[in-house]
């Protein structure tokens, strides 16, 4: 289930704002009305091509890290103290430090970095900068210049990023030589990843196996906090989790149906890094943030997730742990369990070697190893985050799920359910064990994925707080 900006305005009663004016101009907003900067604008921009893209969940964080960083090293350079993240950007005197040529310098920031990740949406891009009264062809990088300066940025991080180890110019093929040990008919060690075939016939290869090699934001390196191992496949934790794992599939409420489907974020969506981009909107909204204030926010949210996918990553490859489909089929075959049959099935007795996760059949579950859980280390890093930049814990968000709305059951929920997260961390839990309700994580893969990605939050907040207090 995707969810969009309007969910989130309609929870605040708000509809969004007028679009700010071009180099040298001066919108007019109403009195006490909140209107929306041009930062969370092109993170609309950034939502969209997201969403209509084909990029796997790390790849996709890796994008909001590099599009908020270009947005924050091309306002850095119109502050009094903050220092951008790339050398060769030097600071603008105080004569040119205007909102408008913040505001100009940010959106060729923006434009240039989704262009160079995002070819396809070239077009739609442009007209945004037509909106916004910029003309998207001019490149120069003019020092004096703010459009100078947006194209400056971005093309000095844009080329840093070409060689992170990410392979962007490869269409992000692994670079290691990856090769599964199982196959999708074949089980050959029940212990490691299985490629799987979907009803749809399609088997998708590993996402990005050489993950664990890019470049981070604010780490040595993507080991730099790898965890120890998970529990051994067959051990009595593994199969104290298993016995977890299954006990809560066959008991599964409407809410915690709701909550598995809610928190998907799988194909055609933001997945789940975009995810956390939007409750960042919210936020800005909420708060009613100024235009500095959500580049700030922007920027340590976009490195956060893409830290966590990183460091996730890398314990993924290195444990090539089993996801649950492949586990539970291994250990239980010839077996009785409640499971579902598929979508409409109804839970039903059956054997263990046909144990489906309470998924699309088209998805059964995302091309990776289970340990650890990308939502999981994601969800806590952005929300360590946003629990830093606030000073609070305290969110005040929900989502509403109609009645009868849920894909894998018709009919369900029987009523509404209201989702509600009075604090990060409440929505970044909520997230981890939305992928135990779902039965594509085991709980090892949860509570260590939201422990790595506390720590990436914490990395993530030093490193971009010494940029944004002009320390670094």
């Amino acid at each position: 289930m995707d969810i969009t900006r309007r969910s989130f305005l309609l929870g605040l009663g708000l509809s969004g704002a007028a679009l700010t004016a071009g180099c040298g101009g001066g919108g007019m907003v109403a009195p006490n009305r909140y209107s929306r900067s041009v930062a969370m604008q092109w993170n609309d921009e950034l939502l969209l091509s997201l969403r209509g893209g084909k990029l796997g969940p790390p790849m996709t964080a890796r994008a909001i890290g590099i599009v908020h960083t270009c947005l924050y090293d091309a306002w850095a350079c119109y502050d009094t103290v903050a220092k951008p993240t790339q050398l060769g950007i030097t600071r603008r005197p105080v004569a040119e430090r205007t909102q408008a040529n913040q505001e100009c310098a940010l959106s060729y920031a923006a434009f240039r970095a989704l262009s160079n990740l995002f070819p396809d949406d070239v077009t739609r891009l442009s007209q945004r900068m037509v909106a916004l009264g910029y003309v998207a062809s001019d490149t120069t990088e003019q020092a004096d210049l703010p459009i100078g300066v947006g194209n400056h940025c971005a093309r000095l991080i844009i080329e840093g990023r070409v060689v992170d180890g990410a392979n962007q110019p490869g269409g992000y093929a692994d670079t290691t030589g990856y090769k599964p040990i199982n196959t999708p008919d074949v089980i050959n060690d029940p212990s490691q990843w299985q490629q799987l075939r979907f009803a749809n016939g399609k088997a998708p290869g590993y996402i990005a196996p050489h993950w664990g090699n890019v470049r981070p934001f604010s780490l040595s390196s993507g080991s730099a906090l790898r965890p120890s191992a998970p529990p051994a496949y067959g051990s009595p934790e593994y199969l104290r989790q298993v016995e977890q794992l299954l006990g809560v599939y066959a008991n599964l409420t409407d809410t915690q149906k709701a909550i598995a489907e809610y928190w998907a974020d799988g194909p055609s969506s933001v997945l789940p890094p975009g995810h956390w981009c939007l409750f960042a909107d919210w936020i800005s909204m909420r708060d009613r943030h100024t235009l500095d204030e959500d580049v700030k926010l922007l920027f340590l949210i976009g490195n956060a997730v893409m830290d966590a996918g990183i460091v996730a990553w890398d314990a993924k490859r290195t444990y090539n742990t089993s996801r649950p489909i492949t586990a539970i089929r291994s250990l239980l075959v010839g077996q009785e369990v409640m499971g579902y049959a598929g979508p409409d099935s109804g839970l039903q007795r059956m054997d263990g070697r046909l144990w489906m996760p309470y998924q699309s059949p088209n998805f059964v579950t995302p091309p990776f190893p289970e340990f650890v859980s990308g939502h999981s280390t994601f969800s806590a890093a952005a929300a360590e985050i946003l629990k830093r930049f606030t000073g609070s814990n305290i969110f005040g968000n929900y989502a509403t799920i109609a009645a009868g709305t849920l894909a894998f059951e018709k009919n369900t929920p029987a009523e509404p359910i209201n989702l509600g997260w009075e604090t990060f961390s409440d929505a970044a839990d909520q997230a981890g064990i939305s992928r135990l309700y779902g039965g594509i994580h085991f709980e090892s893969g949860d509570r260590i994925g939201r422990q790595l990605g506390r720590l990436v939050g914490e990395a993530v907040w030093q490193k971009g707080m010494a940029y944004i207090t002009g320390a670094a």
